[in-house]
């Protein structure tokens, strides 16, 4: 209809019976609509849930490991690494420590590279191997 003033906007929007809605305020002169204001709001809600339903959750997997972990657990946590991750998940390896490991916290670090190692190809650092406090952290994501 081009450019409208606002009495003659209302006054159109009246004799056909539907509601005058405004869709862009920002735009000099605003952008109106003459639509009926429950059906506007039905498709607003349909096109918030559309999006809502393709958006992705990428949720982030914890394995808790220790210094002085044996091989075949070492081979399963290796195994549930590479399970989270082909399922498209982040892995949080945490390293624990306890009383005087904390003094060889290297073997951890050994640990973690070594993960590293065996999942090459199939994931990429997000955060490399820090150690906060008692525990050293990882985190890695599918390549």
């Amino acid at each position: 209809m081009g450019v409208v003033s606002l009495t003659e906007a209302l006054k159109i929007a009246q004799e056909v019976g539907l509601d005058l809605i405004e869709i862009s305020p920002q735009v000099t002169p605003p952008v109106c609509k003459v639509l009926d204001y429950g059906k506007y709001k039905y498709e607003q809600q349909k096109k918030k849930n559309e999006a809502k339903k393709n958006q992705k959750v990428v949720s982030i997997k914890e394995l808790k490991l220790r210094p002085m972990i044996d091989t075949h657990d070492y081979e399963v946590k290796v195994k549930q690494a590479k399970k989270f991750l082909s399922q498209g998940d982040k892995v949080k390896f945490t390293m624990r420590y306890k009383g005087r490991e904390m003094s060889a916290n290297d073997m951890g670090k050994e640990i973690l590279n070594k993960l590293l190692e065996d999942l090459d190809g199939i994931c990429k650092v997000d955060a490399a191997p820090k150690l906060e406090g008692k525990q050293m952290f990882m985190i890695v994501s599918p390549a």
